[in-house]
């Protein structure tokens, strides 16, 4: 689950609940990431490893995987009566 080719840069904690939501009602979402690319997969859990980084676990059509919070750009629910819209995660740092 540890990504160490790059430090950990904590998201928005602001954002946070917008993960949270989304693993809680299980949204299916159209998730695109820093390097440009983009899937869709159902929002599961949100994970935190022994080295504080933070994780959203995905299921998609390939299986489990878990994306570390940082290198998420965007989520879009694909629920027409979804509580929220899309949400840019990219850029928005938690400060503690």
């Amino acid at each position: 689950m540890s990504d160490s080719s790059a430090h950990y840069q904590p998201i928005s904690c602001d954002l946070h609940d917008y993960l949270e939501i989304a693993c809680m009602r299980g949204y299916v979402l159209l998730v695109e990431l820093t390097d440009g690319s983009r899937f869709e997969a159902k929002a599961i859990t949100t994970l935190v490893n022994a080295d504080k980084e933070e994780f959203l676990r995905l299921r998609g059509a390939t299986g489990d995987q878990d994306i570390r919070l940082d290198r998420l750009a965007a989520i879009t629910p694909q629920a027409a009566n979804a509580g929220f819209g899309r949400v840019r995660l990219a850029g928005s740092v938690c400060q503690f």
